[in-house]
């Protein structure tokens, strides 16, 4: 492992590189590429704990190349700077991932909360220019903020507003589920059966959405026992569900 290799100048403009322990083994392997959570105002690649790293762990071990990213947080960095951050992120694993034994050309995004609300961003939104290019295989969104809001429901509302500004009525066009229907790569959603409160919904709606504009559905995981933290807290416990199935995602497409 190869860590706090900058991307960007900032602080937090950094990321660090899992690859499996044996020599030879990750030649042209797929990128799994890790954006953590945080409520967009928190978090980091390692916390809490090295928890993180156990996701990067686990799939350096099944032979893919693993990139965990950090990136600046809110209020310092309002919308859209997380999802540029992921960019910057990409175009750097596009340009170096061959030297660490990954193929450049089969990237794997997989964003957790607000982590796969800059994914979408960054791959999705029309508002926010820097925009992938063929090297973006795929989209993992687990557990996210799919739709934006501040409802009194909502635990992360202070993230929110100090991430998207106080004004409610640009949280519609900036939802991922506003423009999910232009989602043409390869997508896999999972949501927990204990999810934060509506966050579940908010993946039905994606998954819909997506559904609708294809005429066929992507992948879909409902991850029982599970809540929001515990949907990645469990990589390297012995259950491989979820991470099962990601590799399902990435060697099929769908």
């Amino acid at each position: 492992m190869t860590r706090d290799i900058p991307y960007g100048t900032h602080a937090r403009q950094v990321l660090d590189v899992f690859r499996p322990e044996k020599p030879g083994v990750a030649a042209g392997a797929p990128v799994v590429v890790f954006v953590h959570g945080g409520a967009f105002l928190r978090g980091s690649k390692c916390a809490p704990e090295g928890i993180y790293d156990n996701v990067l762990y686990w799939f350096a071990r099944q032979g893919c190349v693993g990139v965990n990213v950090e990136y600046r947080l809110a209020p310092e960095a309002p919308y859209p700077c997380g999802a540029l951050d992921v960019g910057a992120a990409v175009d750097w694993v596009r340009d170096n991932a061959a030297r660490f034994g990954g193929d450049p050309k089969r990237l794997f995004l997989v964003g957790h909360s607000a982590g796969a609300t800059h994914v979408c961003s960054y791959a999705l939104d029309p508002d926010v220019p820097a925009k992938p290019g063929a090297e973006l295989a795929g989209l993992v969104l687990v557990s996210g903020r799919l739709r934006i809001d501040a409802l009194p429901q909502n635990p992360n509302t202070r993230g929110v507003r100090s991430y998207f500004g106080d004004d409610d009525s640009v949280y519609a066009r900036r939802s991922p589920v506003s423009y999910a229907h232009l989602c043409a790569r390869p997508v896999m959603i999972a949501i927990a059966q204990y999810e934060n409160p509506l966050l579940d919904i908010y993946g039905a709606e994606f998954f819909w959405r997506v559904s609708a504009a294809r005429g066929r559905s992507p992948r879909f995981v409902r991850m029982r026992g599970h809540n929001h933290s515990s949907m990645m807290f469990h990589f390297n416990t012995g259950e491989e569900i979820l991470g099962r199935e990601i590799l399902g995602f990435i060697a099929t497409g769908e």
